[in-house]
């Protein structure tokens, strides 16, 4: 794991879950046992604030738009956590009338925790890749915003 310039914030989003995968998230954000605290992490209720989306349980028509909101409300860079097999493929509810799908058929996802219901053993090791996958991002983010403020400076100097 990439040294962190800043905490890591987490929006947690149960979809439509069983309740399962949501106590083991609920189990890795509290001490005294798993507790990612211990990465800098820190559990946030809004999505303006967030870096890492955590999501449990499958889409359905009545939280498409929701998951998408939150989605579009989080700034760049972010990622997308999937816990839990509901949320990969829609799980054991995936023939069911109302279920879309997993979260990627709403929105880019970039970890995915398999299991029913997920350990919390995995859910930090998704965690965990999460933070190396921000760190990708932000230092794409950082090369770009670089290059093209050379890029204008450069446009300056020869005009």
């Amino acid at each position: 794991m990439a040294f962190l310039k800043r905490s890591p914030w987490i929006l947690h989003y149960d979809a439509s879950s069983c309740n399962g995968c949501d106590i083991e998230v609920l189990a890795c954000l509290t001490p005294p046992l798993y507790d990612v605290e211990r990465f800098g992490i820190i559990n946030t209720g809004n999505p303006k604030h967030a870096d890492i989306l955590m999501i449990t349980g499958g889409i359905n028509e009545l939280n498409r738009a929701v998951v998408r909101n939150l989605y579009e409300q989080m700034p760049e860079p972010k990622v997308v956590v999937a816990i839990g097999i509901c949320a990969a493929t829609g799980g054991i509810f995936r023939e069911c009338y109302n279920i879309t799908g997993g979260v990627d058929k709403v929105i880019p996802v970039d970890v995915y925790v398999p299991g029913c219901a997920a350990r919390p053993e995995m859910i930090i090791d998704g965690v965990v890749a999460a933070l190396s996958i921000l760190e990708e991002k932000r230092a794409k983010m950082t090369g770009a915003a670089q290059a093209k403020e050379d890029a204008r400076h450069a446009a300056g100097e020869s005009t």
